[in-house]
Order: structure tokens, then sequence, then C-alpha cells
């Protein structure tokens, strides 16, 4: 949840900090020109008064004679600008004549002229000023261009425009002024950023580790551990309420499983004497009756099935309420003891009982695992038919050691793999088998409460695989 959370937190930041930044950056740019504008107005409003004192003797506003001392003062002040701040800078005539300019190799063109940009720009701020209008607002120059600013404003004497100053400034300075200036605001939006970032680390810390010590909680009871309790933690008031309350229903729970499993222990028990003074009457009863009598075989046969069925129920309750007692346990030899345990029983029933037992380890709890491996190993026994074989083999990987079981009985169809291990059910064709359909149930519950598992698969051509599963992990892994 947080890998999803956190990308969403940090686009809205990233995106909060440019709609803030990118703004900043362009009113900072435009600051920074509008100043050096300014500046140029100032400059050029300064070289205007001082051109409307040059004598000019021609209608058209072009010298007849070389200028006065006036005039000199002009062109001394324009070369003393223009090698101060390397700005290009000239008064010149309606005829486009200069009256003074620096440098002195700088001219407007002449008409006809093909234009580059910069010189149309020139023109164009010229003729503006010609009709008594300050030049237009340049356009927004931007670190990554070259341009340059153009300004000019008009000579005017007697109410005519009789000249026009133009100065022609480079943008270096400026452009460095900007793009510094917002490397600046970039630093201040990478530290807000780095800022938001570990705010929301810990926002998103703060309010999932609530729901992380839960979700590890539910998943502890999920897997049978059923004392897992969600710890005292941080977060929002409705997360820790949310927890107080999942403890209360996990005590609920628990309390209803352990008196589930203490009726079902005490039922099975209180059952069994009564059962066993019954089969006792019925074993007395047969005595004052024929021998083989098939009513009394018959009511002999029940109680003796009820008398299992009972046991196994409570051994059912015990497992469900034991806890595993895991230790590192070689599985191999708790196989082969179990092979040779049942090989007896599998010769009095003509049944061959084979085993490939190599040594491997594994995480179990040796008594549940025998019990399992027994309840597997009869139940194979049972359903094959005799010349047959039962084959037990033991394996391993990296992660779990499996126990698989194969025999050569008359398996099961899709459907009935899907019930085994079911509590009370058994297949339809083995009812006459002897067994209370409790076995497999006992195994699962097991095996499942020392993280082992059990599953169940067609052999072919006919039989059963079965495959107890074991981790080779520790409880701390």
């Amino acid at each position: 949840m947080r890998s999803r959370l956190l990308p969403l937190l940090i686009i809205l930041m990233a995106a909060v900090l440019l709609a803030l930044g990118i703004p900043l950056a362009v009113s900072l740019a435009a600051a920074q020109q509008q100043k050096v504008v300014v500046d140029r107005i100032d400059d050029t409003a300064h070289f205007a008064s001082l051109a409307q004192f040059v004598d000019i003797d021609s209608p058209n506003g072009s010298p007849l004679a070389p200028p006065g001392e006036r005039g000199k003062t002009l062109q001394k002040e324009l070369v003393k600008y223009h090698k101060v701040y390397g700005i290009k800078a000239g008064v010149f005539y309606r005829g486009r004549g200069p009256m003074a300019h620096a440098p002195t190799n700088w001219n407007l063109p002449e008409e006809g002229e093909v234009l580059d940009p910069e010189e149309d720009e020139v023109l164009d701020s010229f003729n503006e000023a010609l009709a008594s209008r300050r030049s237009h607002e340049p356009a927004q120059v931007w670190p990554w261009q070259r341009n340059r600013l153009v300004v000019a404003s008009p000579v005017i004497r007697d109410g005519d425009v009789v000249a026009v100053v133009v100065t022609d400034s480079p943008t270096g300075q400026m452009r460095s002024r900007i793009l510094y200036g917002w490397l600046i605001i970039g630093a201040g939006e990478a530290a807000a950023m780095l800022l938001a970032l570990g705010a929301a680390l810990r926002l998103t810390g703060w309010v999932l580790r609530p729901v992380r010590v839960l979700d590890a909680t539910t998943h502890d009871i999920a897997t049978g551990r059923l004392k897992s309790r969600v710890a005292a933690a941080g977060g929002p008031p409705e997360l820790r309420r949310l927890a107080r309350s999942f403890n209360e229903m996990a005590d609920n729970v628990e309390d209803v499983l352990e008196q589930q499993r203490a009726f079902v222990a005490d039922a099975s028990h209180q059952l069994r004497n009564p059962l066993s003074a019954l089969l006792l009457r019925i074993e007395l009863l047969a005595l004052e009756l024929p021998e083989g009598n098939e009513e009394i075989a018959s009511v002999r046969t029940e109680g003796k099935r009820l008398a299992q069925v009972l046991d196994d129920l409570l051994d059912l309750a015990l497992a469900e309420h034991t806890e595993a007692d895991l230790r590192l346990t070689d599985i191999g030899e708790l196989t082969a003891e179990r092979v040779a345990s049942w090989s007896p029983v599998a010769d009095d029933k003509g049944v061959r009982l084979v085993g490939a037992c190599p040594a491997t380890t594994a995480w179990a709890d040796p008594i549940a695992l025998s019990s399992a491996l027994d309840a597997v190993i009869d139940n194979a026994l049972k359903f094959t038919p005799e010349g047959e074989c039962v084959e037990v083999e033991v394996a391993s990987d990296g992660k779990v050691s499996t126990i698989v079981v194969t025999d050569r009985g008359p398996g099961l169809s899709d459907e009935e793999l899907a019930r085994i291990g079911d509590r009370f059910w058994r297949s339809a064709g083995h009812q006459n088998i002897k067994g209370s359909g409790l076995g497999l149930s006992i195994s699962r519950t097991l095996l499942a409460a020392g993280g082992g598992s059990i599953a169940y698969d067609r052999h072919e051509p006919h039989g059963l695989r079965v495959t107890v599963t074991v981790p080779r992990s520790g409880p701390a892994a």
C-alpha cells in the first residue's frame, strides 16, 4: 500500500511546486528584463536631451556642416557609453543619417537593403520613434536565446521629431542573472521537494504502520496462530480504534473456537464411558445367543465403529488445540521408521510397502508428522489390493521437503479428489471399508499447525498419490 500511496503524494507535491515555481521563474525573467529596459529608457532620454541642442541646418534633419561643440560632446558621451557598457548607441536624423553614434561603423540600414532579424528590429524601433512613440516593449528574452534589446526614443524640438536615439544592448549579463535566479528557484524547489518527500515518508509510515501490524496479525491468525494480537501502535485514531476492535473480535473468535473444541473433546470423552458399558452388555448378551448370530455381530460392529469415531473426534479436538513443537528433524529417518512400523501390516495384507528415504532435514513436529504419516500410510494400505505395491518416497529442494505416498488402489474421481480430507467424508465406493472419515482431516490439521500441507492427486494408471510437504526454513524465517 505504501508503494501506491507514496508516488501519489509525490506527484501531487511535485505538481504544486511546479505550479508555484514556473510562474515565479517567468516573473523573475520578466522583472530582470524590465529592469534593463527601464535603464535603457533612461539612457535614451539622457542622450535625447543632449541631442536637442545640436544644430540642425537642413529641413529634412540632415547635417549640412560638421557638428559643433554640442555635437562633439554628444559623440564623446556615446563613445564613452559604448566603451563602458558595450552597448551600441546612436542618434540618427530622420533621413537615417547619424548625428552621433558609437561604434562609428554602426549605422541604420539603407532603404531597400535586405535585413536580418536584428536589423529589422532596430529599424522597426526607429520608425516607431519617428512617430513620436517610444519603441514597443521588447519580446521576452530567455536564457537559451541570444536576442538583443533595442530601445528607441524620439528627439523632439519645437514639437517635431528631428532625430531618434537608438540603443542596441547585448543580453548576456541579463540572461546570466535570469539563469542564476532560476538556479536558486530550482534549488529551493529541490529542497522543498526533499523536505516534502521526507514528510510524505513520515506521514505514510505513521498512517500505514497500524495497517502493516494488522495485516501481519491477520496472517498469523489465518495460519493458525490464534494467540496473535495487534500490538499497540501509533497512527490515526480511526486505525487505533480498528486495532482494538480487531483484538476484541479475535478474542471472541478464539473463545468460540475454544468452546467448540472443549465441547467436542468433552462430548467424546463423556460418551466413551456409556458406550463402553453398552459394548460390554452387548458382549454379555452375545453369550446368551447362538454363536454366529448375524444381528449381534452387526450391533457389535457398529458399536466398535462408533467407538472409533469418538476416539478420532477426541484426536481431532486435541490436534486443533495443541501447538506444534517445531524442531529440526531428519525427515528421511522418521519416514523410514514409519515404513518399518507398517511393514507387518502390509505383509499381512500381501501388499509390498517400499520406502526410498534419503536423509534430509526440515522443520516439523516429529510426533505430529509421525501421526500424519500413519494416517496416510494406513489409508494407502486399506485401499491397495493384494499383490500391489505402496511406495513412500522422500525428496527435498531448497525450500521444502516432501514425502510422497503412492498406492495402487482404485483411486478417486475429480469430484472426490476435491472433497478428500473433509471431516466425516468417505467415498461412496468405500463405505464398506473400516474408517471414520476423520483420519486425513486430523493429518491436515497436524501438518498445518507446523506450517506443512497435504495434497492429493491421481496416480496413473490407477491409485492415489498423497504429497506431504514440510518447510525447510525455521519459524524465525
